[in-house]
C-alpha cells in the first residue's frame, strides 16, 4: 500500500459511473438523502400527477433502495442499486428517466422552458434567461431546439 493513498484513488476511479448528478436531481431538499417526499416531488413536479398509484411506485422504489431501512436512500444505497442494475443491463435508464421527466413536451429535447421549469422546481428560480441559454449552448444545443439527452448530461456534469 502506498502511503500517498494512491491505491484508494485507483480503486474509486475503477468503481464505475458517477451517479451523483442523478442523485442530486432527485434529492429535492438537498439534505444528502432521498426521502419519499423527494421522490414524490420529483415525479409530481414534472408529470403533474399525484395519484395513489404514484405512492405505491414510490413506496416500492424506497423499499428496494433503502437497505438500512431508515426511511431514506443515502447516496451509497442509491449507487449500490444503480450499479446492480447496470450489471444486470438495466441501469442505464436512470438519467434517461430524469431526461424524460424534464422533457415536458416529449419532443426528445430539453428546451428553454423545460430547463426553466426544472430550475424553478429544484429551487434555482433565480436562473436568468441568459443563464439558461448559456447552459443550452454548453450542452451543444441552440435556444430554439434545446438539448438532447447527451447535451443534458454535459450540463449536469458542470
Amino acid at each position: 500500500m502506498c502511503p500517498t493513498g494512491a491505491t484508494t484513488l485507483r480503486h474509486s476511479a475503477a468503481k464505475g459511473p458517477d451517479f451523483r448528478p442523478a442523485f442530486e436531481v432527485i434529492d429535492a431538499d438537498r439534505d444528502g438523502k432521498i426521502s419519499k417526499d423527494d421522490l414524490r416531488a420529483f415525479y409530481a413536479g414534472f408529470s403533474g400527477t399525484g395519484s395513489s398509484d404514484d405512492d405505491d411506485v414510490i413506496g416500492s422504489m424506497m423499499s428496494v433502495a433503502d437497505s438500512n431501512a431508515d426511511g431514506y436512500v443515502e447516496y451509497e444505497e442509491f449507487e449500490q442499486v444503480l450499479e446492480q442494475r447496470s450489471k444486470n443491463g438495466s441501469g442505464s435508464g436512470v438519467m434517461e428517466e430524469v431526461f424524460r421527466v424534464m422533457d415536458r413536451d416529449g419532443d426528445g429535447r430539453v428546451g428553454h422552458e423545460d430547463l426553466r421549469s426544472y430550475f424553478k422546481w429544484a429551487g434555482f428560480g433565480d436562473a436568468s434567461d441568459e443563464d439558461i441559454k448559456a447552459m443550452i449552448k454548453l450542452g451543444g444545443g441552440d435556444e430554439n431546439q434545446g438539448v438532447t439527452f447527451e447535451g443534458l448530461l454535459k450540463i449536469l456534469a458542470v
